[in-house]
């Protein structure tokens, strides 16, 4: 609670694990919005350099927005992302 940037890691690591699940890794990701509950924007760049520094040389498009309030307690960072995965047909 209360740490941003610990939350962007951790949020990073959970979509990895979904990704994995699904069959896809974060090179698979085509698109992000990420959403950081802080006016500051330090908070919103220091976010952004751990989503950044998760997904190294592979830049999916991505929107990063402050905003007043996330769904659950204490909750400080979501990041919604898109993947796309080939079927092989």
């Amino acid at each position: 609670p209360g740490d941003p940037v610990a939350q962007a890691r951790q949020v990073m690591a959970n979509l990895a694990t979904a990704l994995a699940a699904a069959g896809a890794r974060l090179t698979d990701v085509v698109k992000t919005t990420v959403y950081v509950a802080s006016s500051e924007q330090a908070d919103l760049v220091a976010v952004w350099q751990v989503v950044r520094d998760a997904f190294g040389d592979h830049e999916p498009p991505s929107t990063l927005l402050g905003v007043a309030v996330l769904g659950y307690d204490d909750q400080l960072v979501e990041v919604e992302a898109v993947a796309a995965v080939g079927t092989g047909a």
